[in-house]
């Protein structure tokens, strides 16, 4: 009894403190050559106390879609948004039925982002509610749906959209980018006295092979209240371990095998053949892409142990020569 009791009592403590608002801006897009599905945003509300990820409002449907809820946010609210998006539902049909089925029969405090593939084709749709904190805005296009609530402005959408629409690279990169384009003092209105556009942010791709709720790439980062750290730059941090700052483009890959994947208890890293790179550096990253292992590579082969990256289940790799322009990534998967 006392553990239910706990329980109602944060969920109220969570609901009371990050319900009025949440993804104050945010991206949702999909790149239809590829099939990959990506999401990102950010807010002024901490979750340092609740034990929630950074990305838990965006959902990414591998190979399909994505959907962001946001604004005054019911989880209700999403599990139909869900619901919608596996029923085939296109983003137009999702948006309509959300605002038609609104749990609380007020969707003009709502903001919705929806994106979808059907037929080799992107298709978006947004909503923002008319009772949805100012400023508050979207701008859609063919393969993404940019929102936001309580903003310093429309500039802030309209940086957002452009960054996006002229970055460079796979679409995690120009999601990145988007991000970069909010990276104001007070870009969620809120944080002006923090000194940062916000306290939480995050990013996630997935690829069409990815299975729901594990895509390859998830970063986030979350500070507290007047910790004046901008955690678009942290992201950024974050993003550059996993992708070098010069463009993939213009490195040589490493070819690697990499045994077993998925593997058990351990995996081997071996480059074939004679090749010797200088200062081969082995990065190891978690599913939330904080660094957990590093190595300097000196022979051809290499085993990691899986207790020696916390027992985890899913991991990202980076093998990377910066002497020799030479890059490699990927994903490592350890069964039960």
């Amino acid at each position: 009894m006392k553990k239910t009791i706990t329980s109602f009592l944060v969920l109220c403590l969570f609901l009371c403190n990050i319900v009025n608002a949440q993804d104050t801006f945010s991206i949702v897009a999909v790149d239809e050559e590829t099939g990959e599905v990506g999401s990102a945003g950010a807010s002024c509300v901490s979750l340092v106390n609740f034990g929630l990820p950074p990305d838990f409002l965006g959902e990414l449907f591998p190979g399909e879609g994505a959907i962001n809820s946001q604004a005054y946010y019911i989880a209700q609210n999403q599990a139909n948004a869900r619901a919608r998006m596996n029923a085939g539902d296109s983003p137009m049909e999702v948006i309509d039925w959300l605002v038609a089925n609104d749990v609380q029969n007020n969707p003009s405090l709502r903001q919705y982002g929806v994106v979808r593939i059907i037929n080799d084709e992107p298709f978006s749709a947004a909503h923002t509610g008319g009772n949805t904190d100012d400023y508050k805005g979207h701008r859609t296009g063919p393969n993404y749906s940019i929102q936001g609530n309580i903003l310093l402005g429309p500039e802030i959408l309209d940086s957002m959209e452009a960054r996006f629409l002229n970055a460079e690279g796979n679409l995690a990169h120009k999601l990145m980018a988007a991000m970069q384009g909010a990276n104001v003092v007070g870009a969620d209105a809120r944080c002006t006295d923090n000194g940062t556009s916000s306290l939480f942010a995050f990013l996630k791709v997935a690829q069409p092979t990815d299975e729901f709720g594990s895509p390859s790439l998830v970063l986030g980062v979350d500070f507290p209240d007047n910790s004046q750290t901008e955690p678009i730059d942290s992201l950024q941090v974050l993003f550059d371990e996993v992708f070098p700052p010069v463009s993939t483009n213009d490195f040589v890959e490493i070819q690697t095998a990499v045994y077993p994947n998925p593997a058990d208890t351990e995996v081997t890293f071996e480059i074939p053949g004679n090749k010797n790179y200088k200062d081969l550096q082995l990065k190891i990253f978690d599913a939330a892409g904080k660094e957990i292992y590093q190595k300097t590579i000196t022979e051809n082969k290499t085993t990691v142990l899986n207790k020696n990256l916390g027992g985890g289940h899913l991991f990202l790799y980076q093998l990377i020569s910066k002497s020799e322009n030479a890059f490699k990534s990927g994903k490592i998967i350890f069964q039960d």
